[in-house]
């Protein structure tokens, strides 16, 4: 009885090893051939040119191509959706925005679930959104725009990207949560919004600070607040909402990575290692800031957290405004 026991022992540990070490060798020999960082939008724009940088970056660190495949549409969700479908190998890689945790709430299907089918990575960049106006508008603070909107119901109106986006959901926090009578224009990308503000078909605008910051400092807008917690490093002197006195109005644009669920922790470890270490480089810092982009390098869990938080602080929105996708 004993000799069996001990025999037992011996096996149990003998298999522990062999796992411990099947681990090591898996992790060691990651990556083995090039890995496809999926960006759920078309070139151009901040998430694609953050994930270009990272991709950049990584290939020499590991020895192994990581190359950006764009696969755009229905508001992210197919690019998404095959990376969930994906081997959890960390040969496919997710770099996506708030849209990961906004669709849910907007959408009555979406081929993936948030909290079910990717891993958490790393919280890699943040970006800053401005409310502006065209100058033709008379407010020069927040609390002069509430109280034009309110003397004028149904006139004023704001431009976003598309339905759904970052863009979107800022100015409908805006509206629902004053209780303004503000109409929200919908554009198909950032560019025709940001062109109708500054022709001032639509006046006001709650974008992001890198497509604003340009017109603002040529007088072709005004900016009024920014909507994070923190004032912006191209438009120092303009307050946060927080301190235009409307601390409920904000949200910070945010570029993250994941990959599939299931994949191995000992792989997903040196992915996250590198991105924190990446994004602090000096010289990619240099090139964020360029781009408008704060790094930041969160822990997997530090991301998990935020994206729950996300999630919910979304819905709310979507649900208050009552807001649909087409």
């Amino acid at each position: 009885m004993k000799l069996r026991r001990r025999q037992f022992l011996h096996l149990a540990a003998g298999a522990a090893a062999m796992s411990v070490g099947s681990r090591f060798a898996r992790a060691q020999a990651y990556p083995s051939r090039p890995v496809r960082m999926i960006v759920p939008f078309g070139p151009g724009g901040p998430t694609d040119a953050a994930a270009r940088l990272l991709a950049q970056k990584l290939s020499e660190q590991f020895g192994k191509q990581f190359y950006v495949e764009n696969v755009p549409g229905a508001s992210a969700n197919i690019g998404t959706g095959q990376a969930a479908r994906a081997a959890p190998d960390g040969h496919t890689i997710l770099v996506t925005v708030n849209n990961y945790v906004i669709n849910p709430s907007l959408f009555k299907t979406i081929p993936y679930d948030p909290s079910k089918d990717f891993e958490p990575v790393s919280l890699a960049v943040t970006f800053a959104s401005a409310l502006t106006v065209h100058p033709s508008v008379s407010a020069t603070t927040v609390s002069d725009l509430v109280a034009l909107i309110r003397a004028n119901p149904g006139k004023y109106n704001f431009a976003s990207p598309g339905l759904g986006t970052p863009s979107h959901l800022l100015g409908e926090q805006f509206r629902v949560s004053l209780g303004l009578d503000l109409l929200h224009v919908p554009f198909n990308g950032s560019g025709p919004a940001m062109a109708s503000v500054v022709g001032g078909h639509t006046p006001i605008s709650f974008g992001a600070v890198a497509s604003a910051e340009p017109q603002v400092k040529d007088g072709r807008l005004r900016a009024l607040a920014i909507l994070s917690r923190r004032r912006s490093r191209g438009l120092p002197d303009v307050p946060t909402m927080a301190e235009a006195g409307y601390p409920e109005v904000e949200g910070d644009g945010w570029v993250g990575v994941l990959v599939p669920a299931r994949t191995p922790k000992e792989i997903i470890a040196p992915i996250h290692r590198e991105i924190a270490r990446i994004v602090g480089l000096p010289d990619t810092t240099e090139r964020l800031a360029a781009l408008g982009l704060d790094p930041v390098g969160t822990t997997p869990q530090e991301f998990a957290t935020l994206i729950k938080a996300e999630s919910e602080k979304w819905a709310k929105v979507i649900q208050a405004a009552n807001i649909k996708a087409q």
